[in-house]
């Protein structure tokens, strides 16, 4: 018996790689092609497979370590045969070296005659058409940017382009490396898991094939079959190293995988990457692969079954907390009925609104506000709006008083702590605003309202209103806000109880301005009022928070004057 040192093999390009998993204990016995240890790089985990069969002696490298081609990392106790026939470390850069045409005469009775071709195809391209890959639905969700050109080298991973539903946007990653060819779809296209995006001209991964033809003809073998068997695995790996042909190691498997980062988590890069981006939590994932490696299948599999479950609970928003559910009606004894499915907005909004008020002890505070002043000012505005494009309205001048008034009242602009033993202050303030929309009700929020003028927020005001009403909001301009405003404006009502948008701790529900007969202490004079009606999460504020808030609210929007101090 021999004891052989097994090195890192050629890596196709990667300059340093990390040890990830050492699969064997020493005394193990091994077999031809049996996976020695595992590599990880930047782009792609890889087996290093054993040259020859026998034992492992003991690993050279530990769990974590950086290797690079031709660094020691095992040694195996392989038959004589076997070790007379494999050529030991010293000798490896002098075989690999050796003239291709030389090495294959001497293996003509044990390779097939198509390993040269194999070999030579190493290097050539071929097109490869580029599909949309599961993105957790069967709907067709809008295209909304194309981030590739033609003739751009794309990186597997890379975004090739973004997609919105009627809820959020999606990047597209690709699933192949390559140089752009043709881009197959437009801006506006609707699409779906499988529709093709792209065609793509591809590098031919010959690395697979070189070893699958280059193998002992399957016949008969009298009892030197280990040591062909080194002597072929010798002569592939110099028929890779040979001059005019690139170097391809004869068993890297790149196989993608999802994951987050955690060191204790079996997947590769590609996968890791695509978990970030759908924010997944591989710690949540149950690998399918082998040794339970996580696959880009059990991601999407995963991510399939929270949306499942997330539409659940709104399907059955009518309990929940313990809580009695109303009971099922037959309204079809009663007379004509018609069942209409809610929207995905529309249920999502049923299950946040139920959540919220099972959640947030609420209390509301009303009060009315003298917006004479405030109405004749706006509307001498209407000759330089129309000139700026902009048209103000009265929920410019709300979001502007919210702002001041959660800058001087703070406590209005906090959040319980997830464990609820503490409040977090926040240093920012970003207000949103109800709107009524075909698909539902939408809250975009308008960020550094204290900061920005009239006239900004209300170009703001309608930029994001028509985004919503046309489905285009990103995800990102309905998040961050610390204080929402629902003002039903022109369409009535003299009040309402609106519900705390949790986390935030107060909302303003704002309904139609009236005239009305207000005393001015000699004679009775019309005015213009605007009925209040503000919630707030009695947990984080209490009554004397609410009415110094109000109080200070009313105040600015009944002397605008106020807001410019």
């Amino acid at each position: 018996m021999t004891i052989q040192t097994i090195v890192v093999p050629d890596l196709g390009g990667a300059e340093t790689v990390e040890v990830i998993e050492l699969g064997l204990s020493p005394g193990d016995s091994i077999e031809v092609e049996d996976s020695l240890l595992v590599l990880e790089s930047d782009k792609a985990t890889m087996d290093i497979p054993s040259p020859a069969a026998g034992a492992l002696v003991k690993y050279l490298v530990a769990e974590g370590a950086t290797v690079k081609v031709g660094d020691p990392i095992a040694e195996i106790e392989v038959a004589g045969e076997a070790a007379a026939e494999t050529p030991q470390v010293e000798d490896v850069e002098q075989v690999a070296h050796e003239p291709a045409t030389e090495v294959v005469a001497d293996a003509e009775t044990v390779i097939q005659p198509e390993a040269s071709p194999v070999a030579a195809a190493a290097s050539s391209s071929a097109e490869q058409l580029i599909l949309v890959p599961d993105i957790g639905s069967d709907d067709k969700v809008e295209l909304i940017e194309i981030s590739i050109a033609v003739g751009d080298e794309v990186a597997e991973g890379d975004t090739l382009v973004v997609l919105e539903s009627d809820k959020a946007t999606m990047d597209v990653p690709s699933t192949h490396s390559g140089k752009v060819l043709k881009i197959l779809v437009a801006e506006g296209a609707k699409l779906g898991t499988g529709d093709a995006v792209a065609l793509f001209e591809v590098v031919a991964d010959a690395a697979a094939p070189v070893v699958e033809e280059a193998v002992i003809e399957e016949k008969p073998v009298a009892k030197a079959a280990p040591a062909e068997t080194a002597t072929v695995d010798t002569t592939v790996d110099a028929i890779q190293s040979a001059p005019g042909q690139p170097a391809q190691p004869a068993s890297v498997a790149a196989e993608p995988v999802a994951a987050t980062a955690g060191a204790s988590i079996y997947a590769g890069p590609a996968v890791r990457l695509i978990a970030r981006e759908l924010g997944v939590s591989l710690s949540e994932v149950s690998g399918s692969g082998p040794r339970g490696r996580i696959l880009k299948d059990d991601v999407s599999n995963f991510v399939k079954q929270v949306i499942k479950n997330k539409d659940a609970p709104a399907a059955a928003a009518t309990g929940g907390s313990g809580i009695p559910a109303v009971p099922a009606i037959d309204f079809s004894q009663f007379g004509e009925i018609e069942e209409l499915s809610m929207s995905k907005i529309q249920r999502l909004t049923a299950a946040n609104m139920q959540r919220n008020w099972l959640n947030v002890p609420h209390v509301t505070q009303f009060d009315d506000a003298d917006i004479t002043e405030l109405e004749a000012f706006r509307k001498g505005l209407k000759a330089e709006g129309e000139k700026r494009g902009v048209r103000v309205t009265p929920v410019a001048f709300l979001i502007k008083a919210i702002g001041a008034a959660l800058e001087a009242n703070p406590e209005f602009n906090r959040s319980l702590a997830a464990d609820g033993q503490s409040l977090i202050q926040k240093h920012y303030c970003h207000v949103g605003m109800a709107v009524d929309t075909p698909r539902g009700l939408m809250v975009p929020v308008i960020r550094d309202v204290n900061e920005k003028g009239i006239w900004d927020i209300s170009a703001e005001i309608s930029l994001l209103a028509g985004k919503a009403r046309d489905g285009k909001l990103k995800p990102a301009e309905m998040q961050g806000g610390c204080f929402t405003l629902s003002s039903l404006g022109a369409i009535g009502g003299n009040g309402f109880t609106p519900i705390v948008n949790a986390p935030e701790v107060g909302i303003l529900g704002v309904s139609k301005s009236q005239i009305k007969p207000v005393w001015d202490g000699a004679e009775f004079v019309p005015r213009l009022l605007l009925p209040m009606a503000l919630s707030y999460d009695h947990r984080a504020i209490n009554g004397g928070d609410a009415g110094r808030f109000m109080t200070h609210l009313v105040k600015l929007l009944s002397d605008i004057r106020y807001l410019a101090l």
